[in-house]
């Protein structure tokens, strides 16, 4: 698929992947709109790449709708989504405290999976109706996991079920979307240098690098906005979730 001149849209692109992401994304000509709850870092980043912001809280229907209607305002008819938005909390199911609140539970499952799906759903209907490109294609839409999807860690019960779900969607949804000309694709990263990490001390983050085979150190998000610059560019990829982990296997804790 082609990028330059498209619209793109990117969730949670005001930091961290999904700023990578916009950056690559603009950098290849494509009318990015970033999509975030964090406006100050949602419209810096759209500033810097002129590109469009809107507030979006992916798990609210309403919410969500109205950063569409906004972008498409602005922008036009999407035919690039990258999901980056989500959240991550760490909590055993039986505590010192006794069992895990389940609204925690909820909380990581509404903003990573039924956040995921909500803009899948919504935006996968503008892209069904829209004129089919030269081979037929419409759109590309693709998801976040998570290595935890697969290997998820002691108290990562919550995060690792969120990013399970999106590895399970990723096939049925290309199976469904196929008839439209939309691919659906899903990366698993492994461990980043989001903002997140990037605030922990350097021998920290050097333990957490020695566990990587190799390159043994943390991923950079350009090299996640790469390989979905490659995903959005190869027509014949599609319903697969490919993992960026420098060949890292988590282990229980």
């Amino acid at each position: 698929m082609r990028i330059d001149g498209t619209v793109a849209l990117v969730t949670g692109g005001g930091s961290g992947l999904g700023a990578a992401t916009a950056r690559a994304l603009a950098g290849r000509g494509a009318r990015v709109a970033i999509l975030d709850v964090n406006v100050g870092h949602g419209e810096a980043v759209a500033s810097e790449i002129g590109g469009h912001f809107a507030r979006c809280d992916v798990a609210d229907p309403a919410s969500a709708a109205e950063a569409l209607a906004s972008s498409r305002a602005a922008l036009g008819t999407p035919g690039i989504l990258v999901n980056c938005a989500g959240i991550g909390t760490a909590a055993r199911v039986v505590g010192r405290d006794g069992p895990m609140p389940l609204d925690a539970f909820e909380r990581v499952v509404r903003a990573n999976l039924i956040g995921t799906f909500n803009m899948i759903r919504l935006v996968a209907a503008e892209m069904s109706v829209a004129a089919p490109g030269p081979n037929g294609g419409r759109g590309v839409i693709i998801a976040t996991a998570s290595v935890a999807a697969f290997e998820g860690q002691i108290g990562q019960a919550a995060y690792a079920a969120s990013k399970g779900g999106i590895a399970a969607l990723t096939l049925p949804v290309a199976r469904e979307l196929a008839r439209f000309g939309i691919r659906v694709l899903t990366i698993a990263p492994g461990l980043f240098k989001t903002p997140l990490l990037a605030e922990l001390p350097e021998e920290t983050q050097a333990a957490l690098a020695s566990a990587i085979p190799y390159p043994s150190r943390l991923g950079e998000p350009a090299e996640f906005a790469q390989l979905v610059i490659a995903m959005i560019e190869n027509d014949y990829l599609n319903g697969e979730i490919v993992r960026l982990d420098g060949a890292l296997r988590m282990q229980s804790k």
